[in-house]
């Protein structure tokens, strides 16, 4: 038994030591691995975070590099921008073309320009040289006969027209181009579209002078393209012959002629005697040399032994008040228009040339080169907006910048490039520019006079005080413009015509204009965003415009507003009523008689209610397209010398002086239709 125990003990200290040294040894592996684990974690999160850097390090060269190349690629996109719109200015300007065939003849080499010329429904293009000079596929625009000029010695484009002889009048306008023309030049014409509906018989003879086989029978939308050398006996200088004339001709009403593309080579002249003028070598005649080493169709400017004047000495206005009143001339891409005005303008007496900026809206050489021939300052800005917004935005921004260069001025005037003025224009403002300061219902001064027609406007001495803002040549102040319209105009995504938004109530605020019975601008432009020579012809044609220098106006002071009301009410209240069972569109519903004052009373229950005024407007002749030129619901203008009030019942304050059994005048819509004057 106590064998058996010692055996027991022994097995159990035995195997105790061996479990010690087991577990012992186990710990020591367990340390070991756990060592182990612990150390390939450490290693591992020494992997992970050295790929991470290096991953972000690989990103952000990513990123430097992109950059790079992003900037490389703009700066040069923006180079070759740069260098092809330099590249195709100076093409379009003067410059000569890049192309040139030399071609041997009679053992002469000559030079020859190759020119490709399309015509068809919806194109007009031409090419010189290779370099597109005209290519006008835009929908809906661009109708009638594309005329481009071409220096006969370098083959520089000297002018691009477009006359839409479709309507009427621009046949006349083409002619007249041509006509102004330098001999010598190449001419090239292209139509789109339809270009002989108004293309009269003058114009076609003209055509036909200048070697034209076809002018004679060009039809409803044929196609048609025509080169020719203006002189006193045209030739072309065409390889192989006559070769640059070409007729699609129209099968019928419904269809245009076939399409027409034409390459033909023009031989450039060689004569030593189209040299430059030998004009004197003035500061006067450096401009004018300038001017007509660029641009054409300005006539006598560039005659070599005539040459018109660009220079003038404008006489002074007695009592000068708007000496130091800076002027505006809002101007876009219509140099021909622009050369007319600043030559009726320049002319006037009290002009004075150090006072006058023109604001062009865009960068376009050629009106550029019209301010710069007669030394005036030009300014062109980015166009900000389409259509009406952008002449709205234009308008602002030339108004901004004139006050801004003039810091000291307290009034603006303001006049657009398709305007003729009068010769009294910058004494009218003279007159008037007190009014502005002195009275506060006035909003401010126009030359221009709605319903200012040769048979409804006489008396050049006599103004009125309207409710809408006539334009069209006018006068504001600084402190209107600063304080109220700068900060009030609308933004270039709102599609408004400024004027429009001018005669709003909301910014008007019942203040007036100074108007004149005879207007002192004349609207000459057949051209435009919301003009054409139908709307020219119909409306604006038969204006009538001041002739006469110095006219002193009457009663200036009646033109505040109480003085105003006084004038008005002993107006209507001695006027002798017309007969008003005669419908105002019968010549007799005007007495033939001169010197009287007639009254007539129409319906207008209220502001907007203009239906019988607008058909009375019609019958008139005046204008009739809304109601404008009006004081209060009282209108005031002239017919057969006799000065006609009408007043709008019972709107118009002066619906009191209507007789009590009389029934005031209706008209409506359907009653008449406006004739051309």
């Amino acid at each position: 038994m106590e064998k058996d125990q010692c055996t027991v003990d022994y097995y159990y200290h035995s195997w105790s030591k061996r479990w010690s040294t087991t577990t012992r040894s186990a710990s020591r592996i367990v340390t070991s691995a756990d060592n182990i684990s612990t150390s390939a974690a450490t290693h591992q999160r020494g992997c992970r975070c050295n790929w991470i850097r290096m991953r972000r390090r690989i990103f952000a060269k990513l990123c430097r590099t992109t950059i790079v190349i992003v900037i490389t690629l703009t700066i040069l996109v923006n180079l070759i921008f740069i260098l092809e719109f330099g590249y195709k200015s100076k093409l379009s300007f003067s410059d000569e073309p890049t192309s040139r065939a030399n071609i041997s003849d009679d053992g002469q080499s000559y030079q020859y320009l190759t020119l490709e010329i399309v015509s068809s429904q919806s194109r007009a293009a031409v090419s010189v040289d290779g370099a597109m000079m005209i290519d006008d596929n835009e929908v809906g625009k661009g109708r009638g006969i594309h005329v481009l000029v071409l220096n006969q010695r370098t083959g520089a484009v000297m002018a691009r027209q477009i006359f839409d002889t479709y309507s009427p009048h621009e046949d006349e306008a083409m002619s007249l181009f041509v006509n102004l023309v330098s001999k010598g030049r190449i001419i090239v014409m292209t139509i789109k579209d339809e270009g002989s509906f108004h293309l009269k018989q003058p114009t076609r003879d003209l055509l036909q002078r200048y070697g034209s086989k076809n002018s004679q029978i060009l039809g409803w939308r044929d196609t048609w393209i025509f080169v020719f050398e203006k002189g006193d006996n045209p030739q072309l200088r065409g390889v192989g012959g006559r070769c640059c004339e070409h007729l699609g001709k129209s099968s019928n009403f419904l269809s245009w002629g076939q399409p027409l593309s034409v390459t033909c080579k023009v031989r450039l002249s060689t004569d030593q005697h189209e040299e430059e003028c030998q004009w004197p070598d003035t500061e006067e005649n450096q401009r004018r040399r300038e001017f007509c080493s660029r641009v054409e169709g300005y006539g006598s400017v560039c005659d070599c032994h005539q040459p018109t004047p660009i220079t003038f000495q404008p006489s002074p206005i007695p009592n000068n008040q708007i000496r130091n009143v800076p002027v505006a001339i809002i101007a876009s891409d219509r140099p021909r228009y622009l050369y007319r005005m600043l030559r009726s303008l320049l002319r006037v007496g009290g002009a004075n040339k150090e006072m006058m900026t023109v604001f062009i809206d865009g960068y376009y050489e050629e009106p550029m080169q019209v301010v710069r021939l007669f030394g005036l300052k030009g300014i062109q800005h980015k166009p900000l907006g389409i259509k009406n917004a952008r002449i709205s935005q234009h308008y602002k921004a030339s108004l901004s910048t004139l006050f801004k260069q003039h810091p000291d001025s307290r009034h603006a005037i303001l006049v657009e490039e398709d305007l003729d003025v009068a010769p009294d224009f910058f004494h009218y403002f003279s007159q008037l520019v007190h009014l502005l300061d002195e009275d506060p219902t006035l909003y401010c001064v126009s030359a221009w006079n709605d319903h200012g027609y040769q048979h409804s406007a006489v008396n050049a001495t006599l103004l009125y005080r309207v409710d809408t803002m006539p334009g069209l040549g006018w006068m504001l102040t600084r402190k209107l413009f600063k304080e109220e319209l700068e900060t009030l105009w609308p933004t270039q995504d709102k599609m408004w015509d400024w004027d429009m938004w001018m005669r709003k109530p909301s910014v008007r605020r019942d203040r007036e204009c100074v108007i004149p019975d005879v207007p002192r601008t004349y609207h000459f432009g057949a051209s435009g965003l919301n003009m054409n020579s139908f709307f020219q012809d119909t409306y604006f044609r038969k204006r009538a415009l001041n002739n006469q220098a110095d006219v002193q106006l009457h009663d200036i002071e009646n033109m505040k507003a109480i003085n105003y009301e006084r004038v008005v009410e002993t107006a209507v209240s001695n006027a002798t009523v017309l007969d008003h069972t005669i419908s105002p569109c019968e010549e007799s519903f005007i007495p033939n008689v001169t010197g009287e004052t007639f009254v007539v009373y129409m319906k207008m229950e209220h502001a907007r209610d203009t239906i019988t005024w607008l058909q009375i407007a019609k019958c008139f002749k005046i204008w009739d397209l809304d109601a404008r030129g009006s004081h209060k619901g009282l209108w005031r203008f002239y017919l057969k010398n006799n000065s006609i009030v009408v007043v709008g019942v019972p709107f118009s304050p002066y619906s009191k002086f209507k007789p009590t059994k009389l029934n005031p005048i209706e008209l409506h819509s359907t009653v008449t239709t406006r004739k051309s004057n």
